[in-house]
């Protein structure tokens, strides 16, 4: 049976950086992210801890904008302090002590203990390289501004269209994307002379993740009075607010076969993206190849049972996951293998051809 990585940071003798405050941010991070405990580690060494600490850092932005006990404003000034306690310019130990109180009794544990011990995570951020620090501020404040402006608006209609779709995308898996490929340049020098091609391929990458995402959650967002599907799609009739009623038409399984055509090709576009990355750093390229392995079993999955109004179906079993951590680590240098395997995951897959808004970047 396929073994999987278990997460744990070593402090090291020149990186200044405290051991407790790495080993809170190894210890909460399965808390908050199933997936991302699962995949982190195995990037390599010291690279596997600052995307770990960004993920916990936009994970914080997204507990602010998620509790129902927050009004808008609070949300909006949160926000700004998060911000400017990753710049260095707020005190950490301030804003999780004026935050903590105000959270919803629905926060999760886990979420509540990374808002109480913020500070932790911060003065590991800061412990980075300038160049770091710098992708990872950028990322989260991109994010931190754009993120309300949908979900402040968000609705069971949907979004208008597949433009609003993209833009929505960008924000909360593209601004990622873009900030994992300054840090693989950051580690891997020799990736510097395809960084545009990398930061192009990145935003599909990060579009595919996303829209499997959305398509994944259509049940659970609903429960949650939300919808991110695309009205036009669907046709200027059909009426997402009516979900419930109409996810057995024809209009709906069309516009579910689009979607779910648009993400297979976004997602072999972040094939293409990992196919660049020098097959020696192993890590880096297993890190990808894990979520687009997992991401088209999803889109296979969705297409399958999409349509039958239950989240449970949708769920990767446990030996699904082994096995593609298993067959990825097998194939992981061979560009030919990767793409058999591929294309072999995606057989029956609808492909829509979209590129991703290069100016968005």
């Amino acid at each position: 049976m396929q073994r999987l990585p278990t997460f744990k940071f070593e402090s090291g003798p020149a990186t200044g950086r405290n051991q407790a405050d790495l080993d809170f941010q190894a210890a909460i991070l399965p808390g908050v992210s199933r997936t991302f405990a699962l995949t982190i580690p195995v990037l390599p060494e010291g690279l596997a801890e600052v995307v770990a600490n960004a993920y916990l850092l936009c994970r914080l932005a997204d507990t602010i904008e998620d509790d129902v006990d927050l009004d808008h404003a609070a949300k909006t000034s949160f926000h700004s302090r998060l911000v400017a306690v990753v710049r260095g310019e707020a005190d950490a130990e301030a804003f999780a002590r004026e935050l903590a109180p105000l959270l919803s009794d629905r926060t999760l544990v886990a979420e509540r203990e990374l808002v109480t011990q913020a500070a932790k995570v911060v003065r590991v951020t800061q412990s980075f390289s300038p160049n770091e620090q710098q992708a990872i501020t950028r990322c989260l404040g991109r994010m931190c501004a754009g993120m309300p402006v949908f979900q402040r608006h968000k609705s069971l209609g949907g979004l208008s269209d597949l433009s609003e779709m993209n833009a929505y995308c960008y924000i909360v898996a593209g601004v990622v994307g873009e900030m994992l490929t300054e840090l693989f340049c950051e580690r891997c020098p020799a990736l510097a002379s395809k960084r545009p091609e990398l930061m192009h391929l990145a935003l599909s990458f990060g579009q595919g993740l996303q829209m499997t995402n959305i398509l994944k959650d259509i049940w659970e967002d609903r429960r949650a009075e939300t919808c991110w599907l695309p009205q036009s799609v669907f046709g200027a009739d059909f009426d997402l607010a009516r979900l419930d009623e109409l996810h057995t038409t024809a209009e709906y399984r069309h516009g579910l076969e689009q979607l779910i055509g648009i993400a297979h090709h976004h997602l072999r576009n972040a094939l293409e993206y990992t196919r660049q990355i020098p097959a020696r750093e192993a890590g880096i390229r297993r890190f990808c190849l894990w979520a687009i392995g997992l991401a088209v079993l999803t889109l296979r999955k969705v297409r399958k049972h999409g349509d039958l109004g239950s989240a449970e179906r949708l769920k990767i079993s446990r030996r699904s996951v082994r096995a593609t951590v298993g067959l990825v680590n097998l194939m992981c240098s061979s560009d030919r293998a990767l793409r058999a395997l591929f294309d072999i995951a995606a057989v029956g897959l609808p492909l829509v051809r979209e590129e991703p808004d290069a100016s968005r970047a």
